[in-house]
């Protein structure tokens, strides 16, 4: 199990995320538009950059959902590899069964 600190870490960046996505994705677009002159597009880079940094969506880690495992989890159950091996071999995941050839 990973360190309550840990998780609550990931929370709280979730919820920042979250608070600021409009505004960033705008920003974002201004950033990346060509159409529109160098002055908005460096205007809206330094908005950016005043964003609390754990408002950026890639700063969020990926974490088992029972341990909280942040490496070797699995997007499609949102399991961490062990998990995953425990639950499909006592049948507790619907479709999975071990491979054989």
């Amino acid at each position: 199990m990973a360190k309550q600190a840990l998780l609550q870490r990931e929370l709280k960046r979730a919820k920042l995320v979250a608070k600021f996505a409009k505004k960033y994705n705008e920003l974002k677009a201004i950033a990346k538009d060509a159409k529109r002159s160098a002055e908005e597009r460096e205007a809206a880079r330094l908005a950016l950059q005043k964003l609390p940094r754990n408002a950026n969506p890639t700063r969020q880690r990926n974490r088992c959902g029972i341990t909280g495992r942040p490496r070797g989890t699995f997007r499609q159950f949102g399991l961490s590899r062990m998990k995953i091996r425990e639950m499909a071999f006592a049948g507790e995941i619907p479709g999975v069964i071990k491979a054989s050839w």
